[in-house]
């Protein structure tokens, strides 16, 4: 199935994202070259719980570093996640997010 090998891609730079750096659905999709496909990308990050190795789908919120997903973790889970990495968050947003960005088109081109 074509989504399955989608989701595998994304599955693949998200278990890049460094401990303590966030990224977007929107950076994945332009990365993966599917720009305009960050809704895609989110499903993808909502349907990772069985996929191995495991995916830190925590790592990755909406363009302005707001934790969108976090109900999929259930409750606080996605914050005390990132706060466990070091990642501060404030009223469900990333603080310092400019400089927490993890930005696969830049970080992993050749």
């Amino acid at each position: 199935m074509a989504d399955d090998n989608f989701f595998e891609r994304v599955y693949e730079v998200a278990r890049l994202i460094p401990v303590g750096r966030v990224t977007s659905y929107g950076a994945i999709a332009n990365y993966l070259g599917t720009k305009g496909s960050s809704r895609m990308v989110g499903w993808a990050m909502q349907a990772c719980g069985r996929a191995f190795p495991p995916v830190p789908a925590h790592r990755v919120v909406n363009r302005q570093g707001l934790l969108t997903a976090k109900f999929h973790f259930g409750g606080e889970r996605m914050q005390q996640m990132l706060e466990s990495e070091g990642v501060k968050v404030e009223d469900d947003q990333v603080q310092d997010f400019k400089n927490l960005f993890w930005d696969p088109s830049v970080e992993l081109a050749l």
